[in-house]
């Protein structure tokens, strides 16, 4: 492959879902991904920790155009928490602030502090994160030991359960909102418990509509690509309107589809009231519209699915 070629990469598009390993940023384990399928375009949809594991859907061509959904949907994870050690960053990389040696928390203690985190909470992101604030990622500021005042957010926790507990661990399985920090959860778990506590391992069990179960590790698609080449590596992704499977489907007759090629508002039967849709020309997917105030489709992001 001439060497100009294989850096432009190739015009391929569709989702890989990753699981994650630990050590390894999201940023690296994209590249790691983008690398492997010789892809000229890719994004990820949302960080993953280092110290953090499991789901990270990897957006490659035209299906970085439904990145954000995926950044903005539900997620699920299993969090251990180790009791009585506080760091500064909530998770066992960060240094401690503070330990407390003489505890005694019950199972019915953490049962009746988890009341406090159900529902629709306010959060205050940590410092250590990757939420700018003035351009700049908070996580830089941390690093220079500056705390500065962030602002409440407010997040939902679906549902936040004890699946593992012992005097000094425990184990959480947390469904949330977009943005919730599971790192504060455990830092305002422990403050409650009154004995401090943080994160030693995370594991991303769910993002969207994707599982665990559905991921495949970077060893798996390294070993696959050498026994059988780039074609089963292509196998292995899943169409991009697989991520936005919870918008209405609308469906339009090519004629009518070419005008939204173009950029032009269509008007079809049985069309939602508003809000957002996927579109198809026949059984190929466009792209994402949205009604506008005439009741008409109109085209808000397209896709380019072949030359």
């Amino acid at each position: 492959m001439p060497a100009q070629h294989r850096n432009k990469g190739r015009n391929i598009n569709g989702i890989v879902l990753l699981d994650k390993p630990t050590g390894l940023s999201s940023n690296g384990a994209l590249q790691r991904v983008k690398r492997l399928y010789e892809a000229n375009k890719a994004g990820h949809t949302g960080s993953l920790d280092p110290l953090a594991t499991g789901v990270l859907p990897l957006c490659l061509g035209e299906a970085t155009k439904v990145s954000q959904f995926l950044l903005d949907s539900d997620k699920k994870y299993r969090a251990t928490i180790k009791l009585g050690v506080r760091t500064d960053s909530a998770d066992s990389e960060g240094n401690i602030i503070a330990t407390c040696d003489d505890f005694t928390v019950t199972k019915k203690d953490v049962l009746a502090a988890l009341e406090d985190f159900k529902g629709e909470i306010q959060q205050i992101p940590p410092m250590h994160s990757a939420l700018k604030v003035d351009g700049i990622p908070l996580y830089k500021r941390a690093h220079k030991g500056e705390v500065i005042e962030r602002k409440p957010r407010s997040i939902v926790v679906y549902s936040i359960e004890l699946t593992k507990f012992s005097e000094t661990e425990l184990v959480l399985e947390i469904f949330s909102s977009k943005g919730t920090y599971i790192r504060t959860i455990a830092d305002d778990l422990g403050e409650l418990l009154g004995c401090g506590g943080h994160i030693t391992a995370l594991h991303r069990m769910r993002a969207g509509v994707f599982l665990e179960q559905d991921c495949y590790s970077l060893d798996f698609l390294t070993e696959q690509k050498e026994a059988s080449g780039l074609s089963s590596l292509d196998d292995l992704l899943i169409p991009m309107d697989k991520a936005i499977e919870d918008l209405p489907a609308v469906v339009l007759p090519s004629i009518t589809a070419d005008f939204v090629k173009n950029g032009q508002a269509v008007l079809v039967s049985h069309l939602p009231a508003e809000g957002l849709v996927r579109m198809y020309d026949e059984e190929q997917f466009l792209g994402i519209g949205c009604i506008d105030d005439d009741g008409k489709v109109a085209p808000k992001r397209l896709v380019v699915t072949h030359t």
